[in-house]
């Protein structure tokens, strides 16, 4: 029973941090089966990503500087979607208002709410981690990891090297989270690895609601493909690095010379 509990607490705040993405999921899911005469369902995700953010700001779910993590992946994803939308990577065939270089500005919430699932599950899981690689080692793996979702297009791929490189710097990295008054732990590697499979099943039930679409997907919607996970785990990487970094900053407990391991709050 001890179990069963944990587990159904462990649920229950997994559920609450993933309020944003749920909120998206809803959008993309009403917006497919209800038209709204005058206005692009894209522009109508848009309206409600925002809409939703304010809310989750005023109600107190989400703070200020939750707010300003979100924000950077916005811009981030927002680069990357413009780049790989220009190379054909996919596409958003629907019209919208809100397209920018054949990108709709709801994208960047997609990416967003990755952070903001990191960020609420960080707050409400009491996350912490220890051995905690040199801040330079980070700063470069992650520059490296993002760097080569766009030179993979003319250059060599260097996703199972940048893999091998995470396995050896974070490999004595643990991360431990409250559950139900109990401390837990885990590799974070591992975490990447799960947080990135369940983002592919998401993307999975994104693109069948049509929020973009592959080559391949135009006519009849099929499983993305399951290597797509390797790059959502390296993407899931650089949300961390970020959120850690940052609180780094805001804290001042991360890794320094006197505490080379360090601990993240």
């Amino acid at each position: 029973m001890d179990f069963i509990r944990k587990l159904w607490v462990f649920g229950y705040q997994q559920a609450l941090s993933c309020i944003f993405p749920v909120i998206i999921f809803g959008a993309l899911a009403l917006s497919k089966i209800i038209e709204i005469p005058g206005i692009p369902r894209y522009d109508l995700i848009l309206l409600i990503c925002v809409l939703a953010q304010i809310g989750m700001l005023v109600s107190k779910l989400e703070t200020w500087d939750e707010l300003k993590v979100i924000c950077v992946f916005h811009v981030i994803g927002l680069m990357l979607e413009l780049y790989k939308v220009h190379m054909g990577s996919w596409s958003y065939p629907e019209e919208a208002w809100s397209k920018i270089g054949g990108v709709p500005l709801y994208s960047g919430f997609m990416y967003a709410s990755v952070a903001s699932y990191i960020c609420q599950a960080w707050r409400r899981m009491n996350l912490r981690i220890t051995g905690w690689p040199l801040p330079v080692l980070t700063v470069l793996l992650s520059a490296a990891i993002y760097a080569n979702f766009f030179t993979h297009h003319y250059v060599w791929d260097a996703r199972w090297l940048l893999t091998a490189l995470l396995f050896v710097v974070f490999g004595r990295t643990v991360v431990y989270f409250d559950v139900d008054g109990k401390t837990l732990r885990m590799p974070l590697v591992l975490s990447f690895l799960l947080i990135g499979f369940f983002i592919w099943i998401a993307e999975n039930i994104s693109t069948f609601l049509g929020a973009w679409t592959y080559p391949g997907q135009e006519r009849t919607w099929s499983l993305v493909h399951i290597g797509k996970i390797s790059s959502w785990f390296l993407l899931v990487v650089i949300s961390v690095i970020i959120v850690a970094q940052l609180k780094h900053l805001k804290l001042g407990r991360g890794p320094s010379k006197d505490n080379p391991k360090g601990t993240v709050m």
